[in-house]
Parts: C-alpha cells; sequence; structure tokens
C-alpha cells in the first residue's frame, strides 16, 4: 500500500483514539444514521412503482387474480378493503392479458357480451330482458372510465309497446354512482352522466335521469334535471344575481357601501302544456265551393206563404206570374292549426325581490331612480310577473367595519408575523449549519497541523538517525533548554546552547534530537521531517 494512504489511515487511527467517549458516541450514532438513511434511500430508488391492476373488485374476483399473481410470481398490493389490486407498472399490461384469457374479472355486467351467450330457444321476455341488461352493463362501464367514478350501476325502465293504447309513458333511469376516496362530483360531471345516459335510450330526455352517489345525495332528480332540487336551485339563482348587482354597485358607490340581497320564489312543480290555434288565412282560396239555385215559373199564387200569429196561415203577396227563384252557396275555406306542446320544468322563477342598501355617507351625489334602474336590469326585474327592486339610502353602522378592518389587520400583520418568524427560524437553521461546518473545517484544519507535526515513532527516529550522520546538517537547540547528560557517568562534555553539556562518546546530533523528543516531540517531529526533506536527492 502506497505510504501515502498508510499516512493517512494512521493519522485518522489517531485522530478517533484522540476522542473522547462523547465524542465517540456522537460518531458512531452519525456514522449509524448515515447508514440507515443511505440503506432506506437506496431501497426506495429501487423499489418498483405500482399502478393499479384492476379496482372495485368482488372478493371472488380479487382472490382468484391474487393468486394467479402468486403463480406468475408478480408482486402486488392490495388497498380499499382487498377491492383494489396494484402491481409493478411494468407487469400492468402483461397481467391484465391473462386476467382476460382467464376470464376475469367474473362479476363484470358483460354489456353487449350478454347477447352472445343467447339462445335460439330464448323467448320474447327473455331477449327483451337481457337486451335492457346490456344497455345497463354498457352504460356503467362508460360511466365508470369517467374520472374520479369508481363503481356505477344503471338501471333502466322502458315500458313496453302496445297497440292498445295510444299514450305512451316516457323511458326513466337511474344511475348510482360510487366515487373514490375524497372526490366529488361536480355540477359538470353530472350533466356529462345525464346528458349521457338520456342520449342512449330512445326517447328518453335529460329530466328522466335520476343520479344518486354513494352518501345518498340526490344529484339529479327526475322532473328536475342534473341541477338539484329547487332549493338548490333558487340558492344558485339568488348568488348569481346578488353577485352581479354589487360587482355593478361596487363601481358606482365603491366597495362596501352598498348590500344587496336577493330572494327568489321558484316553481318545484314540473308540467307539460298542449296548445292549439285557429287563424284564417288572407287571400287564400276555398278548399271547396257549391252553389245550388231553384228557380220556378208560371200562373197561380206563389209555391210558398208566410204563417201568421198562432201559426195560422196568412196569403203572401203574389204576383202575376207566380214566378220563383232561390240560390243557396256552400264554401269551405282553409283554416290554419297550430298545436304547441311545451315543457316547463321544475325550478322556473315566479317572482323574485331585489334589496339594495346604500351607504348614505357616499349618497349625496347619487340619483336613487337611475341606480333602481340599473339594478333592475342588472338584475332582470320582470315587472309583469311581479317582481319588485328597493333601493334604499341609509347609514352604515361603522362600527362592525371598523372591527372588521381591525380584525383583517391584525390577521394581516399576524400572517406577517409568522412568516417574518418562519424566515428567521430557516435563516437561523442556515446560519447555524453553515457555522457548523466551518467550525467543524476549521478544528478538522487545526487538528491535521496538530497531527503534522506531533511526535514521530521511534522506529522513524532509528530510521532518521542514519541520515543525520552528516556533519553538512546545521541543528541548534532552543537556548531554553536545559542540560541534558545522556550518561549518568560522563567522561568528557560538550558546550551546548543554553550551558547544558553532552558525553563526548555519543553523537552531538543524535543527543540533540534524544533530548528535543523528549522535552518537545512536536517540535522534534517537525524539525526531522524537515532534516529529511533537506536530505532527499533533488
Amino acid at each position: 500500500m502506497p505510504a501515502q494512504i498508510t499516512s493517512v489511515f494512521r493519522r485518522l487511527g489517531n485522530a478517533v483514539r484522540e476522542f473522547t467517549v462523547a465524542q465517540r458516541t456522537m460518531a458512531i450514532i452519525g456514522v449509524a444514521v448515515l447508514a440507515l438513511g443511505t440503506a432506506a434511500l437506496t431501497m426506495w430508488a429501487t423499489q418498483p412503482a405500482y399502478t393499479p391492476l384492476y379496482s372495485g373488485l368482488s372478493g371472488s374476483d380479487a382472490n382468484t387474480i391474487v393468486e394467479q399473481l402468486r403463480t406468475d410470481g408478480v408482486a402486488y398490493e392490495l388497498s380499499d378493503g382487498g377491492a383494489t389490486i396494484l402491481v409493478p407498472e411494468a407487469d400492468v399490461y402483461d397481467q391484465r392479458l391473462k386476467s382476460a384469457a382467464a376470464g376475469l374479472p367474473t362479476s363484470s355486467t358483460g354489456g353487449y357480451s350478454l347477447l352472445d351467450t343467447m339462445g335460439v330457444t330464448a323467448s320474447e321476455f327473455q331477449q327483451s330482458v337481457t337486451y335492457k341488461r346490456a344497455l345497463e352493463g354498457e352504460l356503467a362501464a362508460t360511466i365508470e372510465a369517467m374520472k374520479g367514478v369508481q363503481t356505477a350501476s344503471v338501471r333502466l325502465a322502458i315500458p313496453e309497446a302496445t297497440v292498445f293504447t295510444e299514450e305512451t309513458n316516457d323511458p326513466t333511469a337511474s344511475v348510482f354512482v360510487g366515487t373514490r376516496n375524497g372526490v366529488t362530483l361536480n355540477a359538470e360531471q353530472v350533466q356529462a352522466i345525464v346528458h349521457l345516459t338520456s342520449a342512449s335510450i330512445d326517447g328518453m330526455k335529460p329530466t328522466d335521469v335520476a343520479v344518486i352517489d354513494a352518501a345518498g345525495v340526490v344529484l339529479s332528480a327526475v322532473g328536475v334535471g342534473a341541477t338539484g332540487s329547487a332549493g338548490q336551485q333558487a340558492g344558485d339563482y339568488e348568488e348569481r344575481v346578488r353577485g352581479s348587482v354589487q360587482a355593478m354597485l361596487d363601481k358606482v358607490v365603491g366597495p362596501g357601501n352598498a348590500t344587496v340581497v336577493v330572494a327568489a320564489n321558484m316553481s318545484n312543480q314540473s308540467a307539460q302544456v298542449v296548445e292549439e290555434t285557429f287563424a284564417v288565412p288572407e287571400n287564400a282560396p276555398a278548399l271547396n265551393e257549391a252553389v245550388t239555385t231553384e228557380s220556378y215559373s208560371g200562373a197561380g199564387d206563389a209555391a210558398a206563404g208566410v204563417l201568421g200569429p198562432d201559426n195560422i196561415a196568412v196569403p203572401a203577396e203574389t204576383t202575376a206570374d207566380g214566378t220563383f227563384t232561390s240560390e243557396d252557396t256552400t264554401r269551405n275555406n282553409a283554416i290554419n292549426k297550430v298545436t304547441e306542446t311545451r315543457t316547463v320544468p321544475a325550478g322556473e322563477i315566479n317572482r323574485q325581490t331585489v334589496s339594495v342598501a346604500v351607504n348614505a355617507a357616499v349618497a349625496e351625489d347619487l340619483n336613487v331612480t337611475d341606480l333602481t334602474s340599473l339594478v333592475s336590469s342588472a338584475a332582470g326585474i320582470d315587472v309583469a310577473r311581479g317582481d319588485a327592486v328597493t333601493v334604499e339610502v341609509v347609514s352604515f353602522n361603522a362600527a362592525g367595519a371598523d372591527a372588521a378592518a381591525a380584525a383583517l389587520a391584525e390577521a394581516a400583520a399576524a400572517e406577517e408575523a409568522a412568516r417574518n418568524a418562519g424566515i428567521l427560524q430557516v435563516g437561523l437553521i442556515v446560519a447555524g449549519t453553515v457555522i457548523a461546518f466551518v467550525l467543524g473545517l476549521i478544528l478538522y484544519a487545526r487538528r491535521s497541523r496538530r497531527q503534522s507535526r506531533k511526535a514521530i515513532e521511534l522506529s522513524d527516529l532509528v530510521q532518521a538517525r542514519s541520515a543525520l550522520d552528516a556533519p553538512t546538517v546545521p541543528l541548534s537547540l532552543p537556548p531554553q533548554m536545559a542540560p541534558l547528560f545522556i550518561d549518568s557517568t560522563p567522561t568528557e562534555v560538550y558546550p551546548v546552547a543554553g550551558g547544558g553539556a553532552l558525553p563526548s562518546g555519543g553523537d552531538q546530533r543524535v543527543a540533540d534530537i534524544d533530548a528535543l523528543a523528549l522535552r518537545d516531540p512536536q517540535m522534534a517531529a517537525e524539525m526531522l521531517r524537515g532534516l529529511m526533506d533537506d536530505r532527499q536527492p533533488a
């Protein structure tokens, strides 16, 4: 192993041996945490991404699919109480193909595939029921494909056609929708389900579809539509009108200087109205016309007389020749006939009222009549329907506004303080981390410098003695060094800087090194390292 690497490991071992018990404990804990974090990160990075294989499964289907996955050696996870099976993303399509080949899942509604198994001996009733089940299955599968929908069930009520009655009932449908956890269907999705179902059945209207979610909330009722109940419709309408009027008033009198209240009375009933109107066309020829003419000529009295009082015949005035003529015309004119069938859904507005209060502090130059006209136009007021608009100039209570403003200011100040505290906390953490890192670097640098100056081992001293035999190497000890004798019974001494003496039998340089190593090992190691560097060949 190279000497540089050996020296690094030796220095590291020496540094560890100089640790105190607390430092060693913290070092062990840090190494353990680092190892556990590395292992957890490695496991997380190498773990495959799981994706749903099937969801909304029955217990039997889930068990069969799990057995198939175990046989194939594919990892899996269960969620939603076992109704959803998750597998690695790379195995999803292969396992779906294998499940489809095995006829899994078997609890599916089947759709039009039910017609494939129908025999030729099926009765008309069986054919009708199977066809309705196929429609229900196809609609349920299509609704389940919508985002957020986990399960769906469709039930159709299609009246049978008969020749014995002229009037037929409209078909209706009920849709049960189960959403995923935390998902709520919005109005657009409910409208999509309603129109999808009604457009799939001949003669079905959107108002003939009922949609209910898993919580029992009616999202669309028959005769009402997908907009909800009459109360919900009224609330939505009032809020929409109030927002329009309030936005206009904020531009006219300023924000906070006007308040609007809208009350709408909506009908809860739906009806179908049939109206027939007749009109005579102008300058139109008659459909048919018949003219009958009768004439009589001859002597004598007239052919007919006139009845008088008490049914006594009164002789009519006669002519000399007894001539009689009559004409009768029958004409059938064309008549326009218009038959109108109109369906009135629930939610029609019977009457609405709008009340507006304006702050008197800003209404000095305000024309109340013009403001009333603006509000009437913005709210869609129909006087013939009985709608009413009331605009009054009143003094607003400023205490509540001041309290609200103070509360808003306090909330804003608290939010700002919390944000500043968070920034300060993050700054302190970052600063502490940086300071700790810098202090660690400084301590490590000092420890490395101290390690570079520490005394070398005895074997290094022995190896260095041969390099110090040359008389050209200068050496001088500090003046503060006390006299040192190598032998207790010296025969001859030599003067040393600082007043000491050395035996004449030993080498002076070696004795100096030994003395310095005993008194100041760090300085001796530094001097030896410098001497050895000087002795290295260029």
